[in-house]
């Protein structure tokens, strides 16, 4: 009997960083793995599982070097979430990173494999940082996640809230860094995943379980990390960033003085609409033709 197939897409949060095993990462993804392997086995099946998510991948990446690896796995279950890292450089356009996961999703679904998709929380409110400098990343990651929202509900996927809940705001669900889930919160999208899995009818057995495998790290080590490892990490994803997010800071603070704020607002809602309905008309060109 052919293994069930199961490919994950991504960037850091997919690969798993925040809940190390050993030398390297696991994450969600391979603890939901886990848990479809066990229940395949009662069915006399296996899970094979290729995780393919690189840290720092933007939706560019999943495109041109994720995507077709993917497709020539033939996946049956394949996950692509992505997007924050678009959100953090320069370069950020809300119509290139639509286009992008359309053409991604599409090829996905018409190769017959069922998709996930999850919307993020922003990384600005994650890192605690001041309001000027958070809500600009924040209506970037708003507007990320309503084009995923709308193409996961045109393409049928299964697509998680991960950008809202009470496990936003638990301190024990993230790792020092503030970006990435710890072990529990890996955990917590694991059975977020799983439940709605079993809710469309393509999983039955037990969920991973949500409690961690392996003690939490000492807030000393946690500390360490951060100031060695992390803030690496941080400060690579946001040398581009930092001239243009000063200067969308000073547009903020512009805009909130003279009670403006919501004109931006309404620039990026227009950009996400405009952004989809190009890809509507893209959509109903061939059948014009």
């Amino acid at each position: 009997m052919r293994p069930v197939r199961f490919v994950a897409l991504g960037d850091s949060l997919t690969e798993g960083v925040g809940d190390p095993v050993g030398d390297g990462w696991r994450g969600w993804a391979a603890l939901l793995a886990a848990g479809l392997a066990r229940e395949a086995q009662v069915a006399g099946q296996s899970v094979e599982f290729t995780n393919l998510a690189v840290s720092g991948a933007q939706t560019r990446d999943v495109l041109e070097r994720q995507l077709p690896e993917a497709l020539a796995l033939r996946p049956d279950l394949v996950s692509v979430v992505v997007g924050v890292n678009d959100t953090l450089r320069c370069t950020f356009d809300i119509h290139a990173v639509a286009a992008r996961l359309d053409t991604v999703y599409s090829a996905f679904t018409e190769q017959g494999a069922v998709l996930l998709t999850a919307c993020l929380p922003d990384p600005g409110g994650m890192l605690g940082l001041p309001g000027a400098l958070a809500r600009p990343l924040a209506r970037r990651q708003r507007a990320v996640n309503t084009v995923v929202h709308a193409l996961s509900e045109r393409y049928g996927a299964i697509h998680l809230h991960a950008s809202e809940g009470a496990w936003l705001t638990d301190r024990a669900m993230w790792s020092a860094d503030r970006l990435h889930p710890g072990e529990r919160g890996h955990r917590q999208l694991a059975v977020r995943f799983h439940a709605l899995l079993t809710h469309a009818g393509l999983a039955d057995g037990a969920a991973p379980s949500p409690e961690p495998e392996f003690p939490e790290p000492t807030k000393s080590a946690s500390l360490w990390w951060l100031a060695t490892a992390g803030t690496g990490w941080v400060a690579r994803r946001c040398t581009d960033l930092l001239p243009q997010l000063l200067a969308l800071a000073v547009d903020e603070m512009r805009h909130r003085a003279r009670g403006t704020s919501a004109r931006l607002d309404l620039r990026a809602s227009a950009a996400v609409s405009a952004a989809l309905a190009a890809l509507s008309v893209a959509e109903r060109q061939p059948d014009a033709a």
